[in-house]
């Protein structure tokens, strides 16, 4: 029995019957909000591998199937423990939750309505921010079917694809990064698995920012379909978070006026730089608008930015996370917008909580992180002070600098702790590109490199994967042009064998 049945199809077979097992028994004793998980998890799995497949085959790195496919599954499975904070922990105490009862109101109106005579639903609210979020959901469960476990799944799943597109981008707009330790950074830091794991807006925000930067990576190095995701990417993100938008809109002037010019230009090569700078100013200025619209303020000048940025820090300061606890809750304290304070407010967002100011097990569990992420950045101090020349050599780099830079001077005004982890996802995938620069080259080094890897080809060229070539096919080793005595006529012996010809 143990000859004819081999170890993977026994275990895939017990796998397959325990599944089945499970779905039977969960149908008959719950609902389908719970068992509908069940069938939704496969499915997603089913549409992610061939895609992922795809995406592997065109990819010169080994092993990058494998890799792909275990953080997708890591990413649906921590979906689970994200359920059970939410919903367990902190009793349903969570945006989730309203996010499902009315996207199963919006679900039940699009199975009833005549779609193609127009829909009319008031959600009760504006449509920016919270509003799109319960019609994303609505759509969902249109599809899928009311299931909040199933809907914790298929937001956890729009967020690996934005990690995904994260991972691309750098192999596109940065190939002599080292990629490999980017993916494990991405795929697998704890905080990018577990928070965007939910129904909410940080598994959008990071499918959509995740989509900005892989258009932008496709303009800096020229590749067709650029403004397609950057537009879409944009919209996206604008819905929900205007302001992160123009961050990263910031992000991408910068980078954009920093990219190399091609050797050869051609002769439209000026209007169509000069078309998408109008483009980009353009796009710039309807994000401020829609920033300024979004916050209620007038203008979009240093007072409004103030303004912002102190209700900000007001509306934070409550619950037990308080970062500075000793601030009045009703008090709106003034923003100062000194660029001196930018080291601190890039130590706050990307390294806090601190191991000594964690009041409970989750930010405890969160300063490890935090303190690993210092250290790395740290022990990586050789490698950061490249960054002023590679903004011009690779101007994706500037991008995530200016993004990083801009993001943690803005939500530095969070004062609770809690929020400030969850809304951190949004800058980790660009701070972490800082961690792969490539070491500097060492001096007087030998002329005979060592060749670099086929993952660090240049930008929009894969390569052939190098075969080594067998030793019958190997061309035989020149002689240097000296005088060679004229060719044996002596036949060899029988037991050396061979051929008398020179």
């Amino acid at each position: 029995m143990r000859r004819r049945v081999p170890w993977p199809s026994a275990v895939a077979a017990a796998l397959v019957t325990g599944y089945v097992t499970l779905f039977v028994l969960a149908s008959v004793h719950t609902s389908y909000d719970t068992w509908g998980a069940l069938l939704i998890l496969p499915a997603l799995m089913a549409i992610g591998t061939p895609i992922l497949a795809r995406v592997a085959a065109a990819n010169p790195e080994r092993d990058v199937f494998r890799l792909l496919l275990l953080a997708m599954t890591a990413k649906l499975l921590c979906s689970f423990p994200r359920y059970l904070m939410a919903f367990v922990l902190y009793g349903g105490a969570a945006d989730a939750k309203m996010y499902h009862q009315k996207g199963g109101e919006l679900a039940a109106y699009l199975g009833q309505a005549d779609l193609l005579g127009g829909v009319h639903y008031d959600l009760g609210m504006k449509v920016a921010g919270t509003g799109f979020i319960i019609i994303v959901t609505g759509v969902v469960y249109a599809i899928t079917g009311p299931s909040l476990i199933g809907g914790f799944l298929v937001f956890s799943w729009l967020g690996f694809w934005g990690l995904l597109l994260f991972w691309r981008a750098l192999q596109i707009a940065f190939p002599e990064a080292d990629t490999r330790k980017y993916a494990k950074l991405v795929f697998f830091l704890p905080s990018l698995l577990f928070w965007p794991s939910s129904i909410g807006k940080d598994a959008w925000m990071m499918f959509c920012l995740g989509l900005t930067t892989y258009g932008t990576a496709r303009l800096l190095d020229r590749r067709f379909g650029a403004f397609a995701c950057i537009a879409l990417g944009s919209l996206g993100t604008a819905m929900v978070r205007p302001h992160v938008t123009a961050l990263a809109g910031a992000g991408l002037m910068v980078a954009y006026v920093l990219r190399r010019r091609p050797r050869q230009v051609s002769a439209l090569g000026p209007l169509r730089t000069i078309l998408t700078a109008v483009v980009l100013g353009a796009m710039a200025v309807l994000m401020l608008q829609q920033v300024s619209t979004f916050f209620g303020t007038d203008g979009t000048g240093g007072d409004a930015v103030n303004q912002v940025l102190s209700e900000t820090s007001r509306r934070t300061s409550q619950g037990n996370s308080m970062i500075n606890p000793t601030a009045p809750e009703d008090a709106a304290p003034e923003f100062s917008l000194n660029p001196a304070g930018l080291p601190v407010a890039v130590i706050s967002v990307l390294f806090r909580p601190f191991p000594f100011e964690a009041s409970n097990i989750q930010n405890l569990i969160q300063s490890v992180e935090c303190f690993a992420l210092l250290v790395m950045f740290i022990r990586a101090w050789p490698r950061l002070s490249r960054l002023p020349r590679l903004f011009v050599q690779r101007s994706y780099v500037a991008f995530a600098a200016v993004y990083t830079v801009l993001f943690c001077w803005a939500f530095s005004t969070i004062n609770n702790m809690g929020i400030l982890s969850r809304e951190r996802v949004q800058v980790l995938p660009l701070a972490l590109v800082l961690l792969v620069v490539p070491a500097a080259a060492a001096r007087g080094a030998a002329a005979t490199r060592r060749p670099p890897p086929v993952w660090r080809v240049a930008p929009g060229q894969w390569g052939a994967r190098r075969r080594a070539e067998p030793p019958s096919q190997a061309p035989p080793s020149q002689a240097p042009p000296l005088a060679v005595p004229p060719p044996s006529t002596v036949s060899p012996s029988p037991s050396q064998g061979g051929s008398t010809a020179p």
